[in-house]
C-alpha cells in the first residue's frame, strides 16, 4: 500500500482547481476544531494536567531527535506493515482511545464515525469504555480492520468481566487496560468550567447497556439517570495492583495490553504476569503533570520488554513523530488529539484525512531518507539534537 499516493491525489486534484477541505497539519487543525467544539468538550479534549508542562513536553520531546538520511537507497516501495498479536496490519498507526470521541462529532456519534474511518484506512481504533454508542455498534463499523477495546477497570469485578466478555463477543481483537486513570488527574481547565462529562451522563452507554451494571441499580437507568451516574462514579475507578493481574489475565483469551507503563521494572512485572503487550503512555499529559515525556521513557521500556510488543502514544502530531517512535522501538504508534480535530471538523472524512496525511508523511520520509522497511528504523537511525 503506497500511503504517499495521498500526496499525488492532492496535487492532481489541484490541477482541476480542487483544494483540500481541511488543513494539512495538526497545528492548523487544532484552532479550527477547538473553535467548533462546545466549551465543555474543548476543555476536556485540549486540556492537560496542572500547568500542562508534561503535555507540551510530550510534543517537544520529538524535536530532540533527528533521523539520519541514507542515500543511494532510493526505496521506490516502502513496507509500513506490522505484525501485532497474530494480525498483519498494513500500518503501524493506531487511533488511541479517547473518552469523548462521541461528543466531538457534529452529530454526536463520533465513535461510529471513527470506526468507519478505521474501516476505510486500515488503521485500528482502540475504542474507549466511555463511548456514546455501545461497543457492539462501534465494532460493527470496523469492516475488515481489527479493533481493540480499552477498559477502565471498574471496582466491581463482575461488571469488568461483563464488559470484557461483551467486547469479545462483539469481535474486538485485544483488550487494552488503562492503569493511570483510576482517579481523575488535576485538570485546571475542566475544573474552572466544573466540567466532567461523565458526571453529566455523557458517554456512559457501555455501562447503561450492560446487564450486570443494570442489575446493580434499584431502578432502570432511564427511570433515575442521577442514580445511574452516581453508581457509575462509585465503581468507575479500580486502583489496580500487581495482585490483580492474574485475575485480569484469567478473564480473557484475547491479547491483554497494559496501558500507562513507563518504567522498565513495571514492564518486567507485566511480562512475568503473562501480558501480551505493554503500552508506553502518560495519557497525553492529561493525568499527571511534571512527569517524563513518554517518548523519553520509550527506549528503556522497549529494552525491558525484550521482544514483547510495545505500543506507544503521547505527543504524536506528525508522520515524522511516528517514524521517530518506531525507530526508538515502538511496535505500533497511537495518535489521539489530531484525529479528534479532523472528526470535529468533518466527521469520518476528517479522521480519514488526518490518518492519510500522517501515513503519507511517514511513507515519504522513509522514501526520501532511505529506509525501505520499518525493520530499517532502528535507534541507530536517530541522533539526539540536544
Amino acid at each position: 500500500m503506497a500511503f504517499a499516493d495521498y500526496q499525488n491525489e492532492i496535487y492532481l486534484d489541484g490541477l482541476r482547481g480542487v483544494l483540500p477541505n481541511l488543513p494539512m497539519t495538526s497545528d492548523e487543525l487544532e484552532p479550527l476544531a477547538e473553535a467548533a467544539m462546545a466549551p465543555a468538550v474543548r476543555s476536556y479534549v485540549a486540556g492537560g494536567a496542572g500547568n500542562e508542562h508534561t503535555q507540551r513536553a510530550n510534543i517537544t520531546a520529538f524535536e530532540q531527535w533527528g533521523l539520519i538520511p541514507r542515500m543511494m537507497v532510493s526505496p521506490t516501495q516502502r513496507d509500513l506493515s506490522v505484525d501485532l498479536f497474530g494480525m498483519h496490519l498494513p500500518t503501524p498507526l493506531l487511533m488511541a482511545p479517547v473518552g469523548v470521541v462521541g461528543l466531538c462529532a457534529q452529530d454526536g456519534h463520533g465513535d461510529l464515525a471513527t470506526a468507519r474511518a478505521a474501516a476505510r484506512t486500515g488503521v485500528p481504533m482502540i475504542a474507549s469504555t466511555l463511548t456514546v454508542d455501545p461497543m457492539e455498534q462501534v465494532a460493527a463499523e470496523f469492516g475488515d480492520t481489527p479493533g481493540f477495546f480499552q477498559l477502565y477497570t471498574p471496582s466491581d469485578r463482575e461488571v469488568a468481566e461483563s464488559l470484557i466478555h461483551r467486547a469479545e463477543a462483539a469481535g474486538f481483537k485485544a483488550i487494552v487496560v488503562t492503569l493511570d486513570t483510576w482517579i481523575p488527574g488535576w485538570r485546571p481547565g475542566d475544573l474552572a468550567a466544573s466540567n466532567f462529562p461523565q458526571l453529566r451522563g455523557h458517554c456512559l452507554t457501555n455501562y447503561t447497556s450492560d446487564p450486570v451494571f443494570r442489575s446493580r441499580l434499584a431502578k432502570a437507568p432511564e427511570d433515575d439517570p442521577a442514580a445511574t451516574v452516581m453508581h457509575w462514579a462509585k465503581i468507575f475507578g479500580n486502583p489496580l495492583t500487581w495482585d490483580d493481574l492474574p485475575w485480569l489475565r484469567s478473564i480473557t483469551n484475547l491479547p491483554l495490553i497494559l496501558k500507562g507503563i513507563c518504567h522498565p521494572d513495571d514492564v518486567r512485572r507485566a511480562k512475568d504476569g503473562g501480558v501480551d503487550g505493554v503500552y508506553c503512555s502518560n495519557h497525553g499529559g492529561r493525568q499527571a503533570n511534571g512527569g517524563l515525556p513518554a517518548l523519553n521513557a520509550l527506549p528503556e521500556v522497549v529494552e525491558a520488554a525484550d521482544g514483547l510488543p510495545v505500543l506507544f502514544d503521547s505527543g504524536v502530531r506528525t508522520g515524522a513523530d511516528v517514524i521517530k517512535a518506531l525507530a526508538l522501538g515502538a511496535t505500533a504508534v497511537g495518535v489521539g488529539r489530531p484525529y479528534l480535530y479532523g472528526l470535529t471538523l468533518a466527521g469520518a472524512d476528517g479522521v480519514v484525512h488526518v490518518l492519510r496525511s500522517l501515513l503519507a508523511e511517514a511513507d515519504l520520509l522513509m522514501a526520501v531518507d532511505g529506509y525501505p522497511t520499518l525493520a530499517d528504523l532502528t535507534p541507530d537511525a536517530l541522533r539526539r539534537l540536544s
